[in-house]
């Protein structure tokens, strides 16, 4: 568990350094005690929500991964639902649907003011609902595998453009089906 909040720390660390490089780790530990991250590592029996952290950590690790129309893995790139897809059936064996409109349809409906790190977030991209897919990290960004040209990066919700086109949240249930892996 320690080496799962150290990975998660340094992650938010180096997000928030890049954006505010005067943020010291005290401020840091402070962010993550505020959302709620440090009791959730801390207590190993909220399984959910440690594997959220994971998911979260693990998403990370895909940062600079090229964008690929129909791509699900970090070899030949991601689409946004295949690197959804691929972040939860290597983090926690749970296998989601292949397009972003099938992964809204098979999660549970949440709040904007519930978002949890690891919970998905949609945009209507494409002039049609849940076109667009990314999992939320938690202070109002998201990470996704945005578009052809680009890579898998972290953005702000609050930004114009994706305030704009937010179609909603998602959670993935508990009782999600494991893969068979």
């Amino acid at each position: 568990m320690r080496s799962i909040f150290a990975l998660l720390a340094l992650s938010f660390f180096a997000i928030t350094a890049s954006a505010n490089p005067e943020k010291n780790p005290d401020e840091m530990a402070q962010f993550l005690a505020e959302r709620g991250l440090l009791q959730r590592i801390g207590d190993a029996g909220l399984q959910l929500e440690a594997r959220a952290s994971e998911l979260v950590v693990n998403a990370m690790g895909f940062l600079g991964v090229p964008y690929k129309r129909g791509g699900t893995s970090a070899e030949t790139g991601f689409d946004c639902s295949g690197f959804v897809r691929a972040i939860y059936e290597q983090t926690a064996g749970l296998i989601l649907p292949r397009k972003a409109d099938q992964q809204a349809a098979a999660t549970e409906k949440i709040n904007r003011s519930e978002l949890q790190p690891g919970d998905l977030v949609f945009f209507n991209t494409m002039r049609r609902a849940f076109s667009h897919v990314g999992i939320y990290i938690g202070n109002g960004k998201f990470i996704h595998s945005p578009k052809p040209g680009a890579e898998v990066r972290v953005e702000d919700m609050g930004v114009s453009y994706w305030a704009k086109r937010f179609d909603g949240a998602r959670r993935v249930a508990a009782d999600t089906p494991p893969s068979n892996n």
